[in-house]
């Protein structure tokens, strides 16, 4: 039934440096809750190879803020973990939110965040909110460390900027990045849960008397990997609430996606979503109903 040749827990980081040196065939697994569909889909980058666990190890685990007070998130750390933790739920409320929408409670008993961003899915509900966030991801291989932003992190559907021996340790997100950012996820889907996203859209703002002084607006499903509408951030900055200029937000993020129709959804209800999903999430952002 499973193609796999063999499975190995790693105890520590060096351990399994050791490992991925010596074994070009090894493959990272964290939560695992991908394997059955890797093994029906015969993913050649899994089937035949040598899997090695990483949930033991203690480096990959824990939520801590370092002496800047950027919020470090192992990247094993289980999507319960991270909704559930009171530092993500005070700091990066939305992040906590999104997560809590993945899956049902074994998936996210089980999955990691840091599993979620290496499938390199656009539908992946850490994804968008990430890209939301401008996180920085910390990539280890036995010969160096690597900050990576999540931008530069998705490469396609599927694929992400690791390359051989590389390890995702964390997930970091800057103070500028989280402070006084108040923000809402939507995850639209044909169930209200147990599904992927037709659309997702990961919304922050900052205003201060009514003008938007930061906005960040993020997809998954929106194009090949997730995507932030940047034409329609740097369009509201500086201008001042009101339900036109949430319209014209709307509008303007049609700039920067990519829909497309799939078996889930049209490319027309796609683009409709990426009009109204922003606005909204802005409107809850800021108390509204």
């Amino acid at each position: 039934m499973f193609d796999i040749k063999s499975y190995t827990e790693a105890n520590t980081l060096k351990e399994l440096f050791e490992i991925l040196d010596n074994n070009h065939d090894a493959r990272i697994v964290s939560g695992g809750t991908d394997i059955l569909i890797k093994n029906r889909d015969r993913d050649q980058n899994f089937i035949g190879k040598d899997l090695v666990g990483v949930t033991r190890i203690p480096e990959l685990h824990g939520i801590h803020l370092d002496a800047e007070e950027t919020l470090c998130i192992g990247a094993a750390s289980s999507f319960t973990n991270v909704s559930n933790n009171e530092l993500t739920k005070q700091l990066a409320a939305t992040l906590a939110y999104a997560v809590s929408t993945v899956g049902g409670p074994q998936t996210r008993n089980a999955g990691t965040i840091g599993g979620n961003v290496c499938n390199g899915a656009t539908s992946g509900d850490s994804g968008a909110t990430l890209f939301a966030y401008n996180a920085i991801l910390e990539v280890q291989n036995s010969r160096e460390t690597k900050n990576i932003p999540i931008q530069e992190f998705y490469l396609g559907p599927g694929k992400v900027n690791l390359n051989q021996g590389d390890v995702l340790v964390k997930i970091k997100i800057k103070k500028e990045d989280y402070h006084q950012l108040n923000g809402h996820y939507t995850k639209f889907a044909q169930r209200k849960a147990l599904d992927i996203a037709n659309l997702s859209c990961a919304t922050l703002i900052k205003e201060k008397n009514g003008v938007i002084e930061d906005l960040r607006i993020a997809y998954g499903v929106a194009g090949p990997v997730p995507i932030r509408a940047t034409i329609a951030e740097e369009f509201a900055i500086g201008k001042k609430i009101s339900e036109e200029l949430l319209n014209e937000i709307g509008e303007k993020c049609l700039e920067s996606t990519k829909a497309r129709t799939s078996w889930r959804a049209s490319k027309e209800y796609r683009e409709h979503l990426i009009q109204l999903l922003p606005v909204r999430n802005i409107t809850t952002a800021l108390g509204g109903n």
